[in-house]
């Protein structure tokens, strides 16, 4: 069945856009929505938009709309505060939850935050815990039983690599380790179910695949039998149990809402929650399929009109997410011209082009005429333009 929706986006006119795995397209019911909300609800309501235009219920309520993409159950996701925060909150919550273990596992492949995260932790805490960063095909044979918490990265944001969930987060258990995966890459991009899989945590954002704009808020998952327990260590107002009590202990609220930290960005919130309505009636199945014979598709013809590339991605399609990466030393002035000449994609150094492919608005035509363009591109070497190997701030 197919999951185009091209027409509920507001894309500009002659662009190919292959980067939706950075940053999601603007779904063209959002712009009226926030319009709406900033003069219908905070222009005319004020404070009072806080209650009657449910404010401060979003968090919960966007939560269990990204939540049923994730394969969460209602009531464990809540949206708030950035990517990293949440990171930071599910990682420290599991070493609290293995209070006898002093190992983290990561690997390479994770997003650098993530590790940052991870190393300031570990440096405030000075409770003599280590980051152990594996290639991700060593994962599974690192999994001891001196491993706290296993934090990953599902799909691999430089080469699209794919994580088996399930295996992995089956071995972490099996070894007494927490599982922390993040879904940056993965929410809306591929099938999750976290419900099945019975990972502790996980994290993302909303500003991929999602569409929520740029800045969009971070969610964390808690699973539903272990939400009551977690200590947040980073306890904000919103995550009391009773915020407007204003006491001057702490006490955490029920469930995930005690990873609420500050007060909800309702301006991105609106703006992803409407641009959530494109998802109605999409069955994750069907994407998945739509986006891997997309994928396919556009290395058959990259490798037919660009042979100096190398796939930087997993040949088969089942290990990688909806996202195709290609090797090249001048990738960056590559990536240059082909946006200037109407085709968007990004870079990751070092020499990695990057191909997102998100069936609701890509279809076979734009991954043929994408791959034209890279190809003479490269034939008659226009990546060569002084122009386009000038770095910019946003790679």
């Amino acid at each position: 069945m197919s999951v185009l929706r091209k027409h509920l986006f507001d894309l500009p006119e002659g662009v190919i856009y292959l980067d939706g795995n950075s940053l999601g397209p603007l779904p063209k019911c959002v712009a009226g929505r926030v319009a709406q909300m900033v003069t219908g609800e905070w222009g005319a309501h004020l404070i009072k938009g806080w209650n009657i235009d449910g404010w401060m219920d979003q968090p919960a309520r966007v939560g269990d709309r990204v939540g049923h993409l994730i394969g969460a159950v209602p009531g464990s996701v809540v949206m708030g505060d950035t990517l990293s925060i949440k990171v930071y909150q599910a990682l420290s919550a599991a070493l609290q939850m293995r209070p006898a273990r002093r190992m983290i596992l990561s690997d390479s492949g994770n997003f650098p935050t993530d590790l940052y995260m991870a190393e300031g932790l570990i440096r405030h805490l000075s409770h003599g815990h280590d980051l152990k960063i594996v290639r991700p095909e060593e994962v599974m044979e690192n999994i001891t039983n001196e491993v706290a918490a296993v934090m990953l990265t599902h799909v691999d944001y430089r080469t699209g690599r794919m994580h088996d969930m399930a295996a992995i987060t089956k071995a972490a258990h099996a070894a007494g380790a927490v599982m922390i995966w993040d879904l940056a890459h993965s929410a809306g991009a591929v099938p999750v179910d976290l419900a099945a899989c019975g990972a502790e945590f996980a994290v993302g954002c909303s500003y991929k695949y999602l569409n929520g704009g740029p800045g969009a808020p971070a969610f964390i998952y808690i699973r539903p039998d272990l939400a009551d327990q977690v200590d947040p260590a980073l306890a904000g107002w919103l995550g009391h149990a009773a915020p407007f009590a204003f006491d001057l202990e702490y006490r955490p609220a029920p469930g995930v809402a005690r990873m609420r930290v500050g007060t909800p960005p309702v301006l991105q919130m609106t703006a992803l929650d409407a641009a959530l309505d494109v998802w109605e009636g999409v069955d994750m199945g069907d994407l998945r399929a739509a986006s891997i014979a997309l994928s396919e598709r556009f290395i058959a013809e990259v490798a037919a009109r660009c042979p100096g590339l190398a796939l930087a991605s997993p040949h088969d399609p089942e290990l990688r997410g909806s996202q195709v990466s290609f090797h090249f030393t001048h990738g960056y002035a590559t990536m240059q011209a082909l946006i200037a000449h109407g085709v968007i994609g990004d870079f990751r150094a070092p020499d990695i082009m990057r191909f997102g492919f998100t069936p609701l608005y890509i279809d076979e035509g734009d991954v043929i005429a994408a791959a034209e363009i890279l190809g003479r591109i490269l034939k008659d070497r226009l990546w060569d333009d002084p122009a386009y190997h000038a770095r910019q701030a946003v790679t």
